[in-house]
């Protein structure tokens, strides 16, 4: 390259690689994180699949329909994309800068996504004291695995938002703290639209 094409190359809007510093901290942690929610739809994905093929497998027992009580899964639904609104106005108060309302918008996201969290445990209590645990059928193991896989992710979100709010108070809203919320709200949204997903095929579906 000669003097002339390097200074042209200098003044535009591109470097040559040679001369490209690292990349910003922002873009590395966003794409890192969009590649790992990517890799939980594929698996999430496989859970559905395993889910459409053995949702027939009953071996007698209970079947979804009557297992499910649907106006309880809906208000654990109603609780999670409530959380999502108030996570969504928390992510907005983040890049305001307002501390005040991270908490108030995050607090409230915590609220409901534990009370989500408690629904959906007493389900599952009271699906295995009446007997309709994972192991009696392939129905079953397959509606534990997604649902409960889900359950986990929530729970671990939860946990993340306690230790988010934790670094804002003795942190602030340094860059790397609003870099965590904003991969916390990308996370968060993202559990939201798999549910859907189970409500949709799983509870109201059941056959």
């Amino acid at each position: 390259m000669t003097t002339a094409a390097a200074s042209s190359d200098l003044a535009g809007t591109g470097l040559p690689l040679s001369l490209r510093g690292p990349a910003p901290a922002a873009a590395v942690a966003g794409f890192g994180f969009w590649l790992f929610l990517l890799s939980d739809i594929i698996m999430f994905a496989a859970f559905f699949a395993a889910y459409a093929v053995l949702s027939g497998e009953t071996a007698g027992g209970p079947s979804g329909l009557a297992l499910f009580d649907r106006p309880r899964v809906f208000v654990e639904t109603l609780c999670l994309l409530l959380s999502s609104t108030t996570c969504g106005y928390g992510a907005l108060a983040v890049q305001r800068g307002d501390r005040r309302g991270v908490y108030r918008w995050m607090a409230a996201t915590l609220l409901l996504g534990a009370a989500f969290l408690v629904l959906e445990l007493r389900e599952f209590a009271a699906m295995v004291a009446a007997g309709a645990g994972p192991s009696r059928s392939a129905f079953l193991s397959a509606f534990f695995a997604l649902v409960g896989a889900h359950g986990v992710h929530v729970a671990l979100g939860l946990a993340w938002l306690v230790v988010m709010l934790a670094q804002l108070a003795s942190l602030g809203l340094q860059p790397m703290v609003r870099r965590r919320f904003a991969c916390f709200a990308l996370f968060w949204h993202a559990l939201d639209i798999v549910w859907v997903g189970v409500f949709t095929i799983v509870y109201l579906g059941a056959r």
